[in-house]
């Protein structure tokens, strides 16, 4: 199952990683939340992270 984050509004968001190449070369991981579960959920918060709030209630990884 999805890691799912509720914001204050009462909106249901899910975790989602993505690899990516960036121009150098190396690879990226990004982070990302989405209100549908699609491809690349995750199970729960990576280590090292945790979930803020923004102002305009989307959750956001945070470096601990």
């Amino acid at each position: 199952m999805a890691y799912s984050f509720t914001n204050s509004k009462g909106v249901t968001y899910y975790l989602h990683t993505k690899k990516t190449m960036a121009a150098s070369g190396k690879e990226r991981v990004l982070f990302f939340f989405s209100k549908e579960i699609k491809e690349g959920s995750l199970d729960a918060v990576p280590a090292g992270y945790t979930v803020v709030e923004m102002k305009t209630g989307l959750p956001v990884l945070k470096k601990v």
